[in-house]
């Protein structure tokens, strides 16, 4: 079967969960060496979604990789105790969002924000990666930015 003809299904999923996401989530996890000391303990980890159950799904399947049912996937951020003597602690999470059509996927930091669009088992390019893992770091230094700004 050609890669563009390649709808979602147990095996698209699975390519996501076991190669993408951690691609993705090593990047990140590299890009946050500045970040992660600020905060008391901090946690990166990939998440399936097996509550939202698909219009046209068979009401008797369970939502799972195995069953090739998932709708959304991704990552969670989860930074813990910001230290700092100039501000009180606070916690932020975040999340990298794959949204799982029938036969593409899109990935943004929330399900109204886009960032990238592919076919599944659609090569990322090294550069695709690193502008993604990027933009996201860069949108938690804002928002860890915007938090400190309100609480001085």
């Amino acid at each position: 079967m050609k890669d563009e003809q390649h709808t979602r299904d147990k095996d698209a999923i699975q390519h996501l969960y076991d190669n993408i996401l951690p691609m993705l989530a090593t990047r990140i996890h590299g890009n946050l060496t500045e970040i992660t000391p600020l905060f008391h303990d901090f946690g990166l980890e990939r998440v399936v979604d097996v509550w939202t159950k698909s219009p046209d799904a068979d009401e008797d399947t369970p939502i799972g990789i195995e069953n090739g049912n998932v709708q959304l996937m991704g990552l969670k951020l989860r930074l813990e105790g910001f230290q700092s003597a100039a501000a009180p602690p606070f916690n932020i999470t975040k999340d990298l969002l794959f949204i799982l059509g029938h036969s593409t996927y899109e990935v943004g930091p929330d399900k109204n924000t886009i960032w990238v669009e592919k076919r599944y088992f659609e090569k990322w390019a090294e550069t695709e990666t690193a502008e993604s893992a990027q933009r996201w770091c860069d949108d938690l230094v804002e928002e860890i930015t915007r938090r400190l700004e309100s609480l001085t």
